[in-house]
């Protein structure tokens, strides 16, 4: 019997691209895991090779009744509720926490090393981002349901039988993310959203000043999905690594900044002649974002420097131009 990876969240964002830099690594034997029920969003795995696929209910409920009996090398768990405007508790919490919860109380069972996906979002509006309790103070329940599943595994770790490494990610843009605006509001990058409204416009639209930053000055780590699945993979490789770890650049860059480098990217224009041009424009900020909004984000990555990572991280100007290649080859 072949050992597998398994990924859940296969055909997501993050997911896919896990997937993706495993089969460059020559790692074919995956089980992929998500829930299809859209078909749409299967297409994320179509270009990738996988051993075998699995419905989320049903790897669930075979975790859940200790009746999955294949061999397992490790666990990438991607799979969750992304919507952070959710507002059905009972739903965020089913699929965030207590499913995150079955799945390392069964790798533990099994010696199974898990890596699984944390949020930023548990620190909320504040203003230091090291992975301390202190700082988390989450703004909804889709960061709530994140910080509960983090403390769990806090609680757990002087008894856990393999690794657990949870990656707090800041704001992830990159290839595969379009299916997320599918959702009742647009969850894609501000990367993404930019780029199709210059196509369709000819212009990008920005929020105005909030929390006395200027217009379009509000302030978040960016970092390029591909950046964030290399430090899945290094984990992966490194089993004596456990522990909760923020996922950013560590550099906090504006969504101005994004904008120029998505317009200077299309056009080839500096950022002189895009304010000319007043190619970004700006609208009044969302009553319902009010008082839910993270105005500045920016990683602190002792902990990862300190367990030992020391790849690089692209700042928006090279990661946003990355991206938009890539979007104009299926434009």
């Amino acid at each position: 019997m072949s050992t597998l990876t398994v990924v859940t969240g296969a055909a997501g964002f993050i997911g896919s691209r896990i997937v993706a830099a495993l089969n460059r690594a020559g790692i074919h034997e995956i089980l992929a895991v998500d829930d299809l029920s859209e078909g749409a969003n299967a297409k994320n795995l179509f270009s990738l090779r996988v051993a075998d696929y699995m419905d989320k209910r049903e790897f669930l409920t075979r975790v859940s009744s200790g009746s999955f009996s294949e061999s397992i090398e490790a666990v990438m768990h991607q799979g969750a509720c992304t919507d952070t405007t959710e507002s059905d508790g009972q739903y965020m919490m089913e699929n965030n926490y207590a499913y995150s919860k079955a799945l390392f109380d069964w790798c533990q069972a099994e010696e199974v090393p898990l890596i699984y996906a944390s949020s930023a979002a548990v620190y909320g509006a504040g203003r230091e981002f090291a992975e301390d309790p202190e700082n988390e103070a989450p703004l909804n329940v889709y960061a709530y349901s994140k910080q509960l599943f983090d403390r769990y595994v806090e609680s757990r770790q002087d008894e856990r039988t393999s690794q657990v490494a949870g990656l707090r990610y800041f704001n992830v843009y990159g290839p595969n993310e379009a299916h997320k605006k599918t959702s009742r509001y647009n969850m894609t990058s501000i990367a993404l959203q930019a780029w199709q409204q210059f196509k369709a416009r000819g212009y990008v639209e920005l929020f105005v000043g909030t929390d006395g930053y200027g217009d379009g000055g509000q302030l978040r780590d960016f970092i390029h999905v591909d950046d964030a699945v290399a430090v899945n993979l290094w984990l992966l490789e490194n089993r004596d690594v456990s522990g909760i770890f923020n996922c950013g650049t560590g550099r906090a860059q504006s969504f101005n900044d994004v904008a120029f480098a998505v317009i200077g990217s299309v056009t080839g224009l500096s950022r002189e002649k895009i304010k000319e041009q007043k190619l970004i424009r700006y609208i009044p900020f969302p009553d319902k974002l009010k008082g839910k909004y993270q105005s500045f984000t920016q990683a602190d990555l002792t902990r990862l420097r300190g367990a030992g990572y020391e790849g690089s991280f692209r700042p928006v100007e090279q990661g946003v131009a990355d991206y938009v290649r890539e979007l104009q080859k299926t434009a």
